[in-house]
């Protein structure tokens, strides 16, 4: 019996190891990332089960809306894996990624339901493909973005004041995220300029990343100087990826932005450096771009002349130099720090090429 009861200790003790090791292992593997990439990948699926349990905490009485909620996320899948961003703030701040796992749930659930608003509010994409009507998915994307995020914070094992603030962070991101979009909605492009257009950007996409970036960081248990480095390089990254949109927009040859006349930075840029005698061309440009597409593809034939995408650059590269200055002032991890910098460059990519067809078509104008 004592050698019986010595085998079983023996036994249980290995079992215990055996599963100490693999959960060491896992994190392990996390630290050997050398992207946002191989991150997301590791992590992904972790980040469907934070949802899955997230919606079946909705309970029976509100089947129909975590089915639609279901049918949103599926048919609006991102395209980048930005979900990573609360996972390596919280990992340059304590080394270690998984427990910021929720908010990455968070950050997903808000950008699925602001990209359908913002569809919506565009008259563009908004169905989705047949599974909900409109109305439907527009009730669905309300639980997805605000109910769905504050039950993933209120049911974390945190005190009391720390869920109260990542709540607030969640309701003031929302509310400067919308202030910002309808300022971009009542965009005037013939009183826009570079630090309006930017000033619009810091709301409509750098309050979201902000928000986030200072969750992961009150998450960590950072002082408050961290938490607003945090939400401050949060608020340049969004600055940042909405250039790259604005570059991908352009890229894809639908050019949605000219045809909703959106003020983006470089089309208030190269208004901005116009000689006097072409700011009404290019501004008759603007108000016949959303029914002509001649009209469209000569504007868009002004965004890319080299003059003005090497301003772009020079500008694109001005906004990652603080990205980078604000994670040197930040500091931790340096095992996570490359991996965050590598998305920031990610970010500042010059997507768009000179169309050198068009040298000098707005000084001729």
């Amino acid at each position: 019996m004592i050698e019986s009861a010595t085998s079983l200790t023996q036994l249980t003790q290995r079992a215990h190891t055996a599963a100490l090791r693999s959960i060491l292992s896992t994190e392990a593997a996390l630290l050997i990332c050398t992207s946002y990439i191989d991150l997301h990948r590791q992590v992904a699926q972790d980040i469907d089960t934070e949802i899955e349990t997230a919606l079946e905490r909705l309970g029976p009485i509100a089947a129909i809306t975590r089915t639609s909620v279901a049918k949103l996320l599926e048919h609006r899948k991102l395209r980048h894996p930005l979900s990573v961003l609360p996972l390596l703030t919280h990992a340059i701040e304590t080394g270690n990624p998984r427990p910021a796992m929720p908010l990455s749930a968070v950050h997903l659930l808000w950008w699925t339901s602001a990209c359908y608003l913002d569809d919506l509010a565009d008259a563009n994409g908004a169905r989705i493909s047949g599974e909900l009507t409109e109305n439907e998915a527009l009730l669905a994307s309300v639980i997805t973005g605000n109910a769905l995020p504050i039950q993933i914070v209120l049911d974390q094992n945190l005190p009391e004041s720390v869920r109260s603030a990542l709540v607030t962070e969640i309701l003031n991101g929302w509310i400067i995220g919308v202030d910002g979009q309808i300022d971009d909605m009542r965009g005037d492009i013939s009183r826009a300029t570079r630090a309006s257009v930017i000033e619009t950007y810091r709301g409509k996409s750098g309050a979201p990343f902000g928000m986030i970036t200072a969750m992961a960081a009150i998450f960590s248990g950072a002082s408050k100087e961290k938490v607003e480095l945090w939400r401050e390089f949060g608020y340049i990254f969004g600055i940042l990826w909405q250039i790259f949109n604005d570059q991908e927009d352009i890229l894809s040859g639908r050019d949605e932005d000219l045809l909703n006349g959106t003020v983006t930075y470089l089309l208030a840029s190269v208004l901005d450096d116009a000689p006097a005698d072409s700011r009404d061309r290019i501004l008759g440009l603007c108000a016949a771009a959303g029914r002509s597409a001649a009209a469209r593809e000569e504007l868009a034939g002004l965004l890319r002349t080299p003059v003005a995408l090497d301003r772009y650059r020079a500008e694109i590269d001005g906004f990652r130099a603080e990205a980078y200055r604000i994670l040197d002032e930040v500091g931790g991890d340096e095992t996570y720090l490359p991996v965050l910098r590598h998305l920031v460059d990610h970010a500042s990519q010059m997507l768009l090429e000179a169309e050198l067809g068009v040298v000098g078509a707005v000084s001729a104008a």
